[in-house]
């Protein structure tokens, strides 16, 4: 399962966009239709509310007649969608040209008389905005009662609203196609700056540059700060590991050289703890200066120390003629220093040239992403598996194991448990030893 921390940048953008895509532009759509259809009854009301005054202020009061021609051109034309019906006593008195084949009959119930009504009222199964108001016609001696209606259908509003749907549909899918084009523009703008910061941080690692340079946003600024005094401290501490490195090898070398000429050397056990001396202090030393131990590792190509070993290798046991096999791809690299690298494939290559009876093998298997293996196999007795967890340990003899095996091998495994990797000794399929020593760049990510 991926934890959410390690989401992609870009599968966290496509959520965005998909949720504005998918959530944000649908209910802006809805929002803005159910605003427009409100505005639509909203504009039917004042509409009607119009026409209802200027009835009024064309009726006679005396014959209730209206004039011929009114000024509403809506109501003066046959099979409009607005009416107008005028009734008193509950009897039609007046009705506008476009009402002449109208088979409704509203409701002429009284009300109170100035109080105009707007409401949606269905009849013979069909939707109507209705606006109606009692008005009281005539004078202080002769007055009398009438109900002005108007009518609007509602199938007339929902026309209006579905041309303004599909206008707002073909407006909502140029948004989505410009927000999406903004999106991905702003992503790439956004990222580019990380990107630099990437290569100048994998310039660093490759040993191409020793600082980062590049100018940045205020947001990376204080990453970049960051990046640069570990950079600085890591720099001074390594100048220091090597300054007192060289010092301690300067003060060992010369009473290690009187004690190796002295005549105490001469006895076979005593010449032999010095060796061991000479042996310990090399691998402290060695060490003390990995490069394992630093914050940012150099990518070493390996197939050029692979082949530099085996230049060796051959030189040295010309007489034993080792046939040697090498699987390595030419992109394989390793996350760390040359040396040490040149130091772990050294001592196993060398002993498995010393275990051998004429051949060795070296396979390197490399994903950039997951890690590098190297397996190194010979024809030799092999390595029993009793033995197998104590050739690592520190202090073993070397001559506790076959020929070939354990010299160097404390050095090997500190070195590889510096750069967190790991050892594993099995037969091989040559009948002989097997080293497999693995190292994962998945858990550095």
């Amino acid at each position: 399962m991926v934890n959410r921390a390690q989401i992609s940048l870009k599968i966290r953008q496509g959520f965005i966009l998909v949720f504005v895509l998918i959530v944000a532009l649908p209910a802006l759509f809805f929002s803005i239709g159910r605003a427009y259809y409100a505005t639509l009854v909203d504009a039917t009301e004042k509409t009607l509310e119009a026409h209802l005054y200027s009835l009024i202020s064309e009726v006679d009061f005396v014959t209730m007649e209206m004039p011929n021609s009114i000024l509403a051109p809506e109501l003066n034309r046959l099979n409009s969608d607005t009416y107008a019906l005028i009734y008193q006593q509950n009897a039609l008195v007046w009705h506008s040209e476009s009402a002449m084949n109208l088979t409704v009959t509203p409701d002429i119930s009284q009300s109170k008389a100035g109080a105009a009504e707007f409401e949606r009222v269905e009849y013979n199964q069909e939707l109507y905005w209705q606006l109606s108001m009692t008005v009281i016609l005539g004078n202080a001696s002769h007055s009398q009662q009438a109900k002005f209606i108007l009518l609007k259908k509602n199938s007339a509003l929902v026309a209006q609203m579905a041309q303004f749907r599909n206008t707002l549909v073909n407006w909502m899918l140029v948004m989505g196609v410009m927000i999406a084009a903004l999106m991905a523009f702003g992503f790439i703008w956004s990222a580019r700056p990380l990107q630099r910061l990437d290569k100048e941080i994998k310039a660093v690692e490759a040993g191409e540059s020793d600082k980062i340079s590049g100018l940045y946003p205020v947001e990376l600024n204080t990453i970049k700060a960051d990046l640069n005094l570990l950079l600085d401290s890591q720099r001074r501490q390594k100048e220091r590991y090597r300054a007192s490195l060289s010092d301690l090898a300067h003060a060992l070398k010369t009473p290690l050289a009187v004690l190796k000429s002295s005549p105490l050397a001469e006895n076979a056990d005593a010449q032999e703890q010095l060796d061991r001396i000479n042996a310990m202090i090399e691998h402290q030393l060695k060490r003390a200066a990995s490069g394992a131990s630093d914050t940012w590792k150099k990518q070493t190509q390996v197939q050029p120390v692979v082949n530099s070993i085996l230049n060796a290798m051959t030189k040295v046991y010309h007489d034993k003629q080792i046939s040697f096999s090498t699987k390595c791809p030419q992109e394989a690299a390793f996350l760390g220093d040359k040396t040490d690298l040149m130091e772990i494939l050294g001592n196993l290559i060398d002993n498995a040239c010393k275990a051998c009876s004429s051949q060795v093998d070296i396979e390197v298997k490399y994903n950039q992403n997951k890690g590098v293996r190297f397996i190194i196999s010979d024809d030799g007795p092999g390595i029993p598996e009793q033995n197998r967890s104590t050739l690592l340990q520190r202090g073993t003899r070397l001559d506790t194991y076959e020929s070939g095996h354990g010299v160097g091998m404390a050095i090997v495994s500190d070195l590889v448990s510096s750069y967190h990797g790991s050892i594993d000794i099995d037969y091989s399929q040559l009948g002989g030893a097997q080293f497999t020593i693995e190292f994962s760049y998945e858990q550095n990510q």
